[in-house]
């Protein structure tokens, strides 16, 4: 079903385009508006599927792969752009990759699957999300260096920690039998 938080999720992985081409065209500042936007979307959307009770099937596929596409596709464009390092990204897509290929060989082998975020998890796509809009709130302002090594250096740890604790969770559902 096609409800008001699902095309919040919509309007947010349309906004990705927009993102990178303001950044290819060192746009900061818009881009940073752009994110900021989106990120936004993404808390109210959860929001509103809570208090309105319009949890949908769709939306809980939708919701996650939008905020993969806007934290993946800004970390691979800020790297490229020499903004952030490329470790960082190569990190933060890679967990990404792994949880995914995890969902992948769960659902293939009949494994029942809740997707629960960890505390951990939500700690990552904060820190992922502060880091993104430091790095571009850098760009047109001073910058205190010791903030953005804190948020790089707490993305990669955290991402590491939730992405360890994912690949956990689901060799114990492996190991389960199939429902």
């Amino acid at each position: 079903m096609l409800n008001f938080p699902n095309l919040l999720s919509i309007a947010r992985i349309i906004s990705i385009p927009i993102l990178i081409i303001l950044l290819i065209n060192q746009l900061f500042y818009w881009a940073l508006v752009v994110f900021i936007g989106a990120a936004v979307s993404d808390a109210v959307d959860g929001l509103l599927a809570r208090l309105l009770r319009q949890h949908t099937l769709l939306g809980s596929y939708l919701d996650p792969t939008a905020d993969k596409l806007l934290l993946a596709s800004s970390f691979i464009t800020l790297a490229i752009l020499n903004i952030l390092p490329g470790w960082l990204a190569v990190i933060v897509i890679s967990r990404d990759v792994i949880i995914c290929l995890g969902v992948l060989i769960l659902f293939i082998t009949s494994h029942s699957l809740k997707i629960q975020p960890s505390l951990a998890s939500k700690l990552t796509t904060a820190f992922q999300l502060c880091t993104v809009i430091y790095s571009l709130f850098s760009k047109y302002s001073s910058s205190l260096p010791l903030l953005m090594d804190f948020l790089i250096w707490g993305t990669a740890f955290l991402t590491i920690i939730s992405g360890l604790q994912y690949v956990g969770r689901g060799i114990k559902i492996f190991n389960q039998e199939p429902s």
